[in-house]
């Protein structure tokens, strides 16, 4: 089952990423990050292999899931191709295993130690490490409102020696997405961790929709990965079909979330295609390997001399349709002409 979900993941990374092909990048340090591949310079402007030049970067998350791993991997992959070669990286990698306190004391080790930059992926890593004041600045990734996290005033204003890709969660475009595939579902729920200020925002932005549009909903929330399960079993029974945002601690889960929901026949729409990948029903959303990759952009500007204060955060917003086609099968999902060209899951 592994290496089946290992070639689905590696599929879709395919069909979502068709304009970054080209090669690997990046290094793990110590083992804990993945290795990537090495190339020749390019000629975008980015660093010739004459120079002796070697970047530090931290690289810093909460937990693991596989659309951290997508976005990790586009940011070192477009490095990459940017002309940073493998010799020329050097990664510290460090993931707190879902535990927040751990989260705190990795983002005060890097904010003190001699690294050109820190890269975080998603909000809880970007607070975390922008509350250390530090002068080392910080390129994040995957935050989905920079502003209502408190990482800047806006998106054009790096005020906090930090910047990088804000991943917009459409959710007008989700719901109107649900209304097409599941058009019975008049009651939705909610589940997330009330503890991400980016899963309160994107959940308050649904709710707002669905009251507009005359849809009931409810919501269960967590504040550990220890309660997740029984929050999706209560779901089911209340709702009609559920959503889930981006959370760095549900996301962990969605293969055990999907799974209660499928027993259930209740529809699951996602926020990322890896969420698809692990058995949610469908979602609308940016392509995690683009986000990562957007940061890169960011993160080779600042090499390349442009102050941190002067790189403005940026808002991915190139969104794609992504469905799983087992799981529409097995809670009896008929697929709409309209999404005969999305991404088709298996």
């Amino acid at each position: 089952m592994k290496k089946i979900k290992k070639l689905m993941a590696a599929t879709l990374a395919l069909l979502l990423t068709a304009a970054l092909l080209a090669g690997c990048g990046g290094n793990g340090a110590g083992g804990q990050a993945p290795t990537q591949g090495q190339s020749e310079a390019t000629e975008n402007g980015g660093p010739q292999d004459g120079e002796k030049k070697v970047y530090k970067i931290g690289i810093v998350q909460l937990a693991e899931n596989g659309a951290f791993k997508e976005m990790r991997e586009g940011f070192l992959n477009r490095l990459n191709e940017l002309g940073y070669s493998e010799d020329m990286l050097d990664i510290d990698y460090k993931n707190a295993q879902g535990d927040i306190g751990t989260l705190g004391t990795i983002c005060q080790t890097m904010a003190k130690s001699d690294k050109d930059i820190v890269v975080t992926i998603a909000t809880p890593a970007a607070q975390a490490y922008v509350s250390q004041e530090s002068d080392i600045p910080l390129i994040f990734i995957s935050v989905s409102n920079p502003v209502a996290a408190g990482i800047m005033s806006s998106l054009e204003t790096p005020d906090r020696n930090a910047t990088g890709s804000s991943n917009l969660v459409p959710v007008e475009e989700i719901f109107q997405m649900a209304a097409q595939l599941t058009p019975e579902a008049k009651n939705f729920g909610f589940l997330y961790n009330t503890g991400e200020a980016n899963a309160v925002s994107t959940v308050a932005n649904a709710k707002a929709y669905l009251d507009a549009n005359g849809y009931s909903h409810q919501e269960v929330t967590v504040t550990n990965s220890s309660e997740i399960q029984q929050a999706a079993e209560s779901l089911v029974s209340k709702a009609d079909a559920i959503y889930v945002p981006i959370d760095s601690m549900v996301q962990g889960a969605m293969p055990q979330i999907a799974q209660i929901a499928k027993d259930a026949g209740v529809p699951l729409y996602g926020s990322s295609p890896v969420m698809v990948v692990d058995g949610a029903l469908a979602t609308v959303s940016t392509n995690d390997t683009q986000v990562g990759a957007t940061s890169a952009d960011l993160a080779d500007q600042y090499f390349k001399g442009t102050p941190i204060a002067e790189i403005p955060a940026v808002a991915v917003s190139d969104f794609i349709v992504v469905i799983n086609e087992t799981t529409a099968e097995a809670i009896g999902v008929e697929m709409p002409e309209i999404y005969a060209d999305a991404v088709k899951i298996k």
